[in-house]
């Protein structure tokens, strides 16, 4: 290789690798940006220099070179941008609260100081930032003017309300290259009822105007209509008038031509008639000729489809009939076959429940017999336990009396006094308070001495009650008692005795 081909080499390897820095290094923008193209070099043509002498490059719709190292570009968008811009509560100059819904539209500026504006506060931020600053800016604007006007103002003129919150808004914007395409209150709005109340007189008044309005309108509408009424009536009533002149003249002229008209016509179909007639007779006398040989005729053939269909009937109604009678009595015979089957299926069906159901009646009948049967044999088993006991006890007692007579007797009624004497004096128990009344006599039966008496002298008349309700002489017993003592054995061993022979007799 000889060295004029390196150095070719070489020079076409710079001219593409510069070629491919100026493809990468060229930036394009569309009407809808703008190219902020900063650093140094940056020529005369579309830069923007401020008042501290900074300069950037703004290219719009166009291109332009970016030298690598010593410049740098980034895009900034034109597009409009909305914003809903919303306020709270807001005091009026009367003090009455309201809000205002309104949208605005903005952009950044078209000339070369908006951009270059737009460019120091927004590059590097991102759209959203950009809409949250310009919407507080709108929205502090809105509150200030509504503040600063009465809500007839706002209520009346929403057009200038708009204006001049655009133009007070426009001047902060300005400052930060944006600019208002437009700006619109959409609604004007309290919680107080207030707005509705500015406008329900207006609505009435408009409302009132309207119905003068039509009401004015209908009469005039109902007067018009009823004079061209009356003058159509007026019109139809004289051309109705003419029309029947006219008729009645036509009538009478077609009457007239009627009346020749029919008087010929009349002799013309007379002649005609009569001609007809004899016509008329003569063809009648063919037909009947014709007819009486078409109806013999037509007699005989009726008279062999008769025999033809008598013949059919006989060969082939007799034999449907037999066959069909044939098949009805096999069909009644399977039926009555089946129903007897039927019912001597249902009657040994119905006896075997009879007899399940008669066995099942039987055993618990018996059942219950011998259930009572057993009951009634354990009470009368009981009743005669129960009966020996008492009888085995009353004859022990018998034999105990009989024994030891008076001394048996007299231990019964001693352990039996206190209960008496209980139930005797009950009464005095039911006494709540006695009051005692005492004169003062030295007399041992007067006073508290009284109230005892009273227990003693029962305790010593109980003896004389018993002998007199019972027969039972007490002391009468116990002097016996006492008579005989050394003699009979005592109640007490009496009745260690009986105790001993019931326990004998027990084992």
């Amino acid at each position: 290789m000889t060295p004029l081909l390196v150095v070719i080499g070489v020079v076409v390897l710079l001219l593409v690798g510069l070629i491919a820095i100026f493809i990468t290094r060229y930036r394009t923008v569309g009407p809808d940006e703008a190219l902020i193209v900063t650093g140094s070099y940056l020529g005369s043509k579309n830069v923007h220099v401020d008042e501290s002498g900074n300069k950037i490059k703004i290219v719009r719709g166009g291109g332009t070179f970016v030298l690598p190292i010593f410049q740098q570009a980034e895009p900034l968008s034109l597009l409009s941008i909305k914003l809903d811009v919303q306020t709270p509560e807001v005091y009026t100059e009367q003090g009455v609260p309201v809000m205002a819904d309104g949208v605005a539209i903005i952009k950044v500026g078209s000339s070369i100081g908006e951009i270059a504006t737009a460019a120091e506060q927004f590059l590097g931020k991102t759209r959203q930032d950009m809409e949250n600053e310009a919407k507080e800016v709108l929205e502090g604007h809105l509150r200030s003017i509504l503040g600063s006007m009465t809500v007839e103002e706002i209520y009346k003129n929403r057009d200038k309300f708009s204006q001049e919150v655009q133009r007070v808004a426009s001047q902060d914007l300005a400052k930060m290259g944006l600019v208002i395409v437009s700006f619109t209150i959409k609604d004007v709005r309290d919680k107080n009822g207030y707005l509705d109340a500015l406008g329900k007189p207006r609505i009435a008044q408009v409302k009132r105007d309207a119905d003068i309005a039509t009401a004015e309108a209908e009469k005039e509408t109902r007067i018009k209509r009823a004079e061209a009424d009356k003058e159509a009536r007026k019109a139809e009533l004289e051309r109705l008038t003419e029309i029947a002149e006219a008729e009645k003249i036509n009538q009478l002229k077609l009457a007239e031509f009627r009346r020749e008209q029919d008087i010929a016509k009349a002799r013309a179909d007379q002649a005609y008639h009569l001609e007809e007639a004899k016509a008329k007779q003569e063809v009648t006398e063919q037909q009947m000729q014709i007819k009486i040989i078409e109806r013999q005729k037509q007699i005989e053939l009726e008279e062999k489809e008769i025999l033809r269909r008598e013949r059919q009937y006989d060969s082939e109604v007799k034999k449907k009939a037999d066959a069909e009678r044939y098949a009805i009595e096999q069909a009644a015979a399977a039926e009555k076959a089946k129903l007897i089957a039927e019912a001597d299926a249902q009657k040994y069906r119905i006896e075997a429940m009879a007899k399940a159901e008669a066995e099942r009646i039987r055993l618990d009948g018996l059942a219950k017999a011998e259930a009572e049967k057993a009951k009634g044999e354990a009470e009368a088993e009981i009743i005669r336990l129960k009966g020996l006991a008492e009888a085995e006890a009353k004859q022990k007692i018998a034999e105990a009396f009989e024994r030891y007579g008076q001394a048996a007797i007299l231990d019964m009624i001693i352990k039996m006094l206190p209960e008496y004497a209980k139930q005797v004096a009950s009464p005095l128990a039911n006494i709540d308070k006695i009051t005692i009344v005492d004169t003062g006599s030295n007399s041992t039966n007067g006073g508290a001495n009284r109230i005892t008496g009273y227990a003693t002298n029962l305790m010593a008349s109980l003896q004389e009650t018993l002998k007199a309700s019972a027969g039972i002489d007490v002391k009468q017993l116990l002097e016996n008692f006492a008579a005989k003592g050394n003699v009979e054995p005592s109640s007490a061993q009496a009745n260690e005795e009986a105790a001993e022979q019931r326990k004998t007799a027990g084992q």
